[in-house]
């Protein structure tokens, strides 16, 4: 197939590999040119516009940084060939999944939104979560895409492009609380005389064990700069889930504070497991 990709950042080069590997024929194109310089040298071409990259395009995906991204580059006028499916991976929120089915359809494009579940490690492994929410007929059309970098067990199918926008929010809200808790648990253990490796040792076998197992290493190495998925990311993400409902998320808030801290420390592009080093003393 030939396959448009509109945003090549860290999960964007992951995906665009997989397509690759699989033979497909990727043209890139980033509002930053030289961030597709890795995915051309694996073979992609690289268009000089997102117009030039849709152009003929089977599919059009999007792996953008945010629901205001994916407005300034599809939405403000960026045309999708008709028979195409646009196939957004941009974490947005279910309001602004149900703006963009909306907009395509009006367009006459097929859209679909996938997006995933994991960060760097299981992406290059193919051990994603994905949901796909649009159309029976159009979600065939990327099924097999998806698969290129989703875990079987974790590749489901959902019934509107809205629910997979709330899907991957509360996956990402369990991450991060988690990751707050985790961080609580070593303000609470410094307070109390444990360093960080004792903290995390007697949080094994608790609820936070596996992001203990999962970020520890990150935490006690202070390797923060290895992201796998950035504090910025997060925090975009936060703020979505505060603007989905009415009612108070008060382990969210909490998150963003933590988040906004290490974005003013000047922390915002590394791991998310930095917004713990403040507890290491």
């Amino acid at each position: 197939m030939k396959i448009a990709l509109l945003g090549v950042g860290r999960m964007g080069y992951e995906l665009g590999v997989h397509l690759l590997g699989a033979g497909h024929e990727v043209t890139a194109w980033n509002r930053t040119p030289a961030a597709v310089g890795p995915l051309r040298d694996a073979g992609a071409t690289q268009a000089d516009s997102a117009e030039d990259a849709v152009r003929d395009a089977d599919v059009v995906m999007t792996v953008l940084f945010g629901p205001d991204t994916v407005r300034a580059v599809v939405l403000s006028g960026l045309e999708i060939p008709a028979e195409a499916v646009w196939l957004d991976v941009t974490t947005v929120s279910p309001e602004d999944a149900r703006e963009f089915a909306d907009y395509a359809a009006a367009a006459g494009v097929r859209y679909v939104h996938g997006p995933v579940i994991g960060s760097l490690a299981p992406a290059r492994a193919g051990r994603l979560g994905v949901l796909l929410g649009g159309a029976p007929e159009d979600v065939d059309v990327v099924e097999p895409l998806a698969a290129l970098w989703a875990d079987a067990q974790r590749l489901r199918r959902v019934a509107t492009p809205s629910d997979a926008a709330t899907g991957k929010l509360l996956a990402n809200l369990a991450l991060g609380v988690t990751l707050q808790g985790l961080v609580e648990a070593l303000r609470l253990g410094r307070a109390n005389g444990l360093d960080a490796a004792g903290v995390l040792d007697l949080l094994e076998g608790t609820g936070l064990g596996v992001i203990a197992g999962m970020k520890g290493p990150v935490i006690t190495g202070g390797t923060f700069g290895d992201t796998q998925f950035s504090a910025d990311l997060l925090a975009k993400d936060a703020r979505l889930m505060l603007r989905s409902t009415p009612d108070p998320l008060p382990a969210v808030t909490a998150l963003l504070q933590s988040l906004t801290d290490a974005q003013r420390a000047g922390a915002g592009d590394d791991d998310i497991a930095v917004i713990a080093k403040p507890e290491l003393g």
